[in-house]
């Protein structure tokens, strides 16, 4: 008897453990203090404004930010881009698999296999050469890889994937 209830407390207690570090049990996103820069909705396990995750710029510079320096066939010369991980937020919303739809704010439009290898390089900039980018300059938020790194970047479809202005991502599994 004292042998079952010993196993069912080292049971339960190892269950809880793994709960607690599940991706969607992990703590909710705060509701932005700024201006919204990002909507995410779809299939996202967390959330912080109904179901959508909303994120302003402090939000994004807080999650561990990447920088890299790159031309791109829009811009002359090399520059430094400075933001999150496209494979970072997702995995901070929960999301292991499926497609994203990025949107800009004039409603182009791109899917983003994120089981496609190229999938795990770009960024969502939000700085270029340590300043924010403005609307003018492709901003506030740009889909950036690191184009001059491979050649597997430097193709159309990488390109095109390549959305400045974004201001929605919708994820479907």
């Amino acid at each position: 008897m004292i042998t079952h209830r010993i196993f069912f407390t080292a049971f339960a207690a190892g269950l809880l453990s793994m709960s607690a570090m599940s991706p969607a049990s992990a703590d909710q996103l705060p509701e932005p203090e700024g201006a919204v820069l990002l909507t995410v909705t779809g299939d996202i396990k967390v959330t912080n404004v109904g179901d959508t995750a909303q994120f302003d710029l402090d939000m994004l510079r807080a999650m561990e930010p990447e920088t890299f320096a790159t031309s791109t066939i829009w811009t002359d010369g090399v520059q430094r881009y400075t933001g999150v991980p496209l494979r970072t937020l997702m995995d901070r919303l929960g999301v292991e698999s499926g497609t994203i739809e990025a949107r800009a704010i004039n409603d182009y439009a791109i899917d983003i296999p994120l089981d496609d290898p190229t999938s795990s390089a770009p960024i969502i900039a939000f700085a270029v050469d340590d300043k924010r980018i403005s609307r003018r300059e492709k901003g506030p938020l740009w889909i950036v890889y690191p184009f001059d790194s491979s050649v597997e970047y430097r193709s159309e479809v990488v390109y095109a994937r390549s959305i400045w202005q974004l201001d929605r991502i919708h994820v479907t599994p």
